[in-house]
C-alpha cells in the first residue's frame, strides 16, 4: 500500500483541482480523508480477516462500488454541512469524493508489494497490479513504518506522487486568468 500521507495529498490536490475556489477548503480535506479511508480494512489483521478474503486488504473497500458508496454518503453529509455560501454543485462533489476514493486502489496498484487490488469486488473478487510499480510499498505497521524503510517509501512517493500532485497544482495556477486589481484592491475585469 502506498502510505496514508501520499493517498492524502493526492485526494486534497484533486479537490482544489476540482473545486478551487479558496471556500471549499474543507472539500479538500474530506478528499484527504476519503482517499485514504479505504485502509481502514486493515484493522482486519488484528480481528484475523485473512488478507485475500472479501474484507480483507485491498478488497472489497479499495473497490470502485465502494467508492461510490463513499462518495454518495459524503455528497449527502457535504451537501448537509455545507454553510449557504459554500456548497458545490452535488455532482461535481460527488465526482471528487469517487475520484479521490477510487484514487486509493489506483496508487496502491502501483505498489511493490502485496496482494493486488479488488477493483471489481464483490462480483469480481480478482486482484490486479499495474503492470508499472515504481512506488515503494508501506508498511503496515506504524512501527514499521519509522526508519529506513519509511524514509524509502517516502522518498518514492515524493516521486511518483508529490512532485505530480504539485505539477498539477502548479499547472492549474498558471492557467487561471489572474484578477487585477486597482489601487484602491477592488477588482477589475
Amino acid at each position: 500500500m502506498a502510505s496514508a500521507f501520499a493517498h492524502a495529498a493526492l485526494g486534497a490536490t484533486l479537490g482544489k483541482l476540482l473545486l478551487p475556489d479558496r471556500r471549499h477548503w474543507p472539500y479538500w480535506v474530506a478528499a484527504g480523508i476519503c482517499a485514504a479511508l479505504p485502509d481502514v480494512d486493515s484493522l482486519g489483521y488484528r480481528l484475523g480477516v485473512p488478507y485475500d478474503s472479501l474484507w480483507g486488504h485491498r478488497g472489497l473497500t479499495h473497490s470502485l462500488l465502494a467508492a461510490a458508496l463513499v462518495a454518495a454518503v459524503g455528497t449527502l453529509l457535504g451537501r448537509l454541512a455545507a454553510r449557504p455560501d459554500q456548497p458545490p454543485a452535488a455532482g461535481r462533489l460527488a465526482l471528487l469524493l469517487f475520484l479521490a476514493t477510487a484514487s486509493h486502489g489506483l496508487l496502491d496498484a502501483l505498489t511493490t508489494g502485496g496482494l493486488g487490488v479488488a477493483f471489481f469486488s464483490p462480483w469480481h473478487p480478482e486482484r490486479y497490479f499495474f503492470p508499472f510499480r515504481p512506488i515503494k510499498v508501506s508498511p503496515l505497521s506504524i512501527r514499521g513504518f519509522f526508519g529506513a524503510k519509511g524514509l524509502r517509501v517516502l522518498a518514492s512517493e515524493a516521486v511518483w506522487v508529490g512532485l505530480p500532485c504539485l505539477l498539477l497544482l502548479l499547472g492549474q495556477r498558471w492557467a487561471r486568468p489572474q484578477q487585477v486589481t486597482d489601487p484602491e484592491n477592488q477588482p477589475r475585469r
